[in-house]
Parts: C-alpha cells; sequence; structure tokens
C-alpha cells in the first residue's frame, strides 16, 4: 500500500475494553467508508432499539399514536439536553432541510424585500429560499465568498450585501460541499443589530462541535444523523427571539392550539421512532468512547488521510492537491481532484458512482466554482488503513480518468 515515510498513522480506535470500534457499527464489511458526513451510520444499540419501539408501536397502533406527543416531548428533551439547549427553544423534524422549510413558511417576506445567503449554501437551502422569494416577490442575494476568506473577511463579504431590504441572512455554520466553518455568530450579532433575523444552516455541526448551537437570538437546524450518528431522520430545529413564535409545522395535525415548540410534537402517524432512539445513539459513544475522544481521533485521522492521498495524487500529476480553506473543519477535509474531473454537480455524482461502484470505496465528490475535491470524513470505525487503501486504489484510477477525459 501507499505510504509516505513523513506520515504518522494514528493509532486504529478501540473501546476502553479493547473491542474494536467497527463492533458498534453494521457497515458493510467489504465497502470503505470514507464518507459519514453524508449519511452517518448508526450504532448498532441504537437500530436494535429502535426496533423495539417498532416493535411497539405494530403490536398496539392506537396506544402507541394516541400518546406519541408526549414521546416525542420527552425525545425532544434529551435532544435538547445532548445539544446543551433548553428544550423550549428546540423542535425536533426530520432533517435540516425540514427545518429550514419551516422557517421560510412561518416568516413573511414583503415584496422587494432579499433573503441574503453565501455561495456555499447547501443546494436544497438554496432553492428553497429562491421557491419563497418568487412566491412574495422578492429576491435571494449571493454573497461571493472565497474559499480561503478568513472569518474577518467572510463576514465582510456576507455584510456587504445586507441592505435595509434584507428580511432574512442564511448562513452555513459548517458548509457541505466545502468543508469550511463561517463565523456565525459574529454574523448573528452584526445582523441583530440591525433587527434582521438569521437563519444558521448547521447540518454537520452537532457531533463535530463540542457547543453546536450558537448563543444568539435567531434559528438554528442541524442533523443529528450524520457525526452524532442518531437513527436518519432525526434533526434539530432551535429558535431563540421575537421570531421564535411565528413558527409552524410544516404539517397540519393536532398541535395547532400550541406554540412552538409544542406544537411541532404533534406529527399525526409519522413513525418518529428514530426520535426516541436518538439518545441510545448518543449515550453509546459517550459512554463507550467519550465525544472528545471521538473528536480528538477524527482530526488527527483525517490529517492524516488528508496528507497521504494528497501525496499520492501529486506522485502521479506533479500538481498541488490540497486546498486553502479559510476556517477549516476537523472530520471533513478537502482534496483537489485531478484537473477535468467533476467540474459540474451532476459529474460529480457520476464521479462519486464510480468510486463506489468499481472500487468499493464509499466517498463524497463535490463541485465548487467549477473545480472538483474529494470531500473526506470519517468517525470512529475508521481506521488509518482506510485512508490507505484509497490512496493505492483508488488515486491511480481517477488519475487515470482525468487523463481519458
Amino acid at each position: 500500500m501507499y505510504t509516505a515515510s513523513n506520515l504518522t498513522a494514528p493509532r486504529p480506535m478501540m473501546t476502553p475494553d479493547g473491542e474494536p470500534s467497527s463492533s458498534d457499527w453494521s457497515l458493510t464489511p467489504t465497502k470503505v467508508h470514507l464518507n459519514h458526513g453524508s449519511y452517518g451510520s448508526v450504532p448498532r444499540a441504537a437500530q436494535e432499539f429502535q426496533l423495539e419501539l417498532k416493535a411497539r408501536m405494530e403490536a398496539n397502533p392506537c396506544t402507541w399514536f394516541m400518546g406519541q406527543y408526549n414521546a416525542v416531548a420527552a425525545a425532544r428533551t434529551e435532544v435538547a439536553a445532548f445539544l446543551g439547549v433548553d428544550a423550549a427553544h428546540m423542535a425536533l423534524v426530520h432533517n435540516a432541510s425540514a427545518g429550514v422549510s419551516a422557517v421560510y413558511n412561518s416568516l413573511e417576506f414583503a415584496p422587494g424585500s432579499e433573503i441574503v445567503m453565501t455561495n456555499h449554501a447547501y443546494g436544497a437551502v438554496l432553492h428553497g429560499a429562491h421557491r419563497v422569494a418568487r412566491r412574495h416577490g422578492a429576491r435571494v442575494r449571493i454573497a461571493e465568498v472565497p474559499l480561503d476568506a478568513d472569518a474577518v473577511t467572510a463576514i465582510a463579504l456576507v455584510m456587504a450585501e445586507v441592505s435595509n431590504k434584507t428580511a432574512l441572512i442564511v448562513v452555513d455554520q459548517i458548509t457541505s460541499a466545502t468543508a469550511r466553518a463561517f463565523p456565525v455568530e459574529a454574523i448573528a450579532e452584526a445582523a441583530s443589530a440591525m433587527g434582521i433575523p438569521v437563519l444558521v444552516d448547521g447540518a454537520h455541526a452537532p457531533g463535530i462541535l463540542e457547543s453546536p448551537v450558537p448563543d444568539f437570538d435567531g434559528f438554528w437546524v442541524g442533523n443529528l444523523h450524520k457525526f452524532a450518528c442518531a437513527p436518519r431522520g432525526t434533526a434539530a430545529l432551535v429558535a431563540r427571539g421575537a421570531h421564535a413564535s411565528k413558527l409552524t409545522p410544516l404539517i397540519d395535525s393536532w398541535g395547532f392550539p400550541h406554540s412552538f415548540p409544542e406544537n411541532f410534537d404533534h406529527v399525526g402517524t409519522q413513525d418518529v421512532t428514530s426520535w426516541m432512539a436518538a439518545r441510545t445513539s448518543f449515550d453509546t459513544i459517550a459512554q463507550r468512547y467519550g465525544w472528545g475522544t471521538f473528536r480528538s481521533y477524527a482530526n488527527a485521522l483525517c490529517d492524516y488521510g488528508e496528507s497521504l492521498i494528497g501525496h499520492a495524487f501529486a506522485d502521479f500529476t506533479g500538481q498541488d492537491h490540497t486546498v486553502d480553506v479559510g476556517m477549516p473543519v476537523g472530520p471533513l477535509r478537502l482534496i483537489r481532484l485531478p484537473h477535468g474531473l467533476a467540474t459540474s454537480h451532476e459529474d460529480s455524482h457520476t464521479v462519486r458512482a464510480f468510486i463506489s461502484d468499481e472500487l468499493d470505496i464509499e466517498t463524497a465528490v463535490t463541485t465548487y466554482d467549477g473545480e472538483g475535491f474529494l470531500r473526506l470524513s470519517a468517525h470512529l470505525y475508521n481506521s488509518p488503513t482506510d485512508f490507505e487503501i484509497f490512496a493505492a486504489k483508488a488515486v491511480p484510477e481517477l488519475v487515470r480518468l482525468a487523463r481519458s477525459l
């Protein structure tokens, strides 16, 4: 396998009792998973508890659904404790995009008003903003923030697009395609002084950040199924300040007499056992490893993988494949792909599918400003060997693919 003599690989993660960390998950053993950041992985303990909950639901659906809102309220309290927020300020939703959509649909946008976003915004969030803007005769303004922009530059560029027409600022806490952070607290502070609400897209933040929810009056959404490893379909919407009372769920149900967040607890006959099993995921990682251990291990592992794979590409191409990210994030890293690969959003999916189908490696391939990137991410079940397999197996094939274009 490819190795670089100047790199030191972290020791593979083990549980305190000496068991390999991979035993806590049920990933396909023949696949290398280097894309935890997209869909996460759920600990076996949480999978099993969710199956128990589903069995109870099917054994007597009448009893289950008549009392489900109480179970949702209890799960909301557990998730809020994990995020470090007051449960009175947080609702559970199915994913970050659902939380964003709830905010878009609950706020009022006057004709001619503007929504300010950045060129790093997640595609679904951007499309949602355009949709709500068209509906109200508003418009979307994009702050062009370079990938290498530091915090001061990012703040200045975002706020330069803000005016007396701005009705909402939407900014990523950690970007999906470009694996960088934004100074969301400083932006929210500047916006608050102008009386403008801010929506923070924190889809990747839970698990990565020790305190993922910034302390500001506004809106925050975050996925729990990514680095926090909750069952998929689990996310949080936090709202503080004057605008919180305006929030209503996307689907009207029996929560209509209540205000936020209790109005979100009534979800009809939706299966939300994922919300109720989320705490089991959090506790499994906390008790068997520790969240601080996860963060330090994943950071060290991605340091190793980023350097190893970047060197491997450079050995073939003679070019620099490192990426200058202005505000880098621990277990999410970018590596520049060979020229010509993944230069559009559609092409990035083709390259990702090639790596998965032909090479049995799961990765994320992204596009920014017409250039393709490999986005690496890792969790406790990963080891240095996973990155070494990619360097030895995938790098030569991707270089060959680029040269064939």
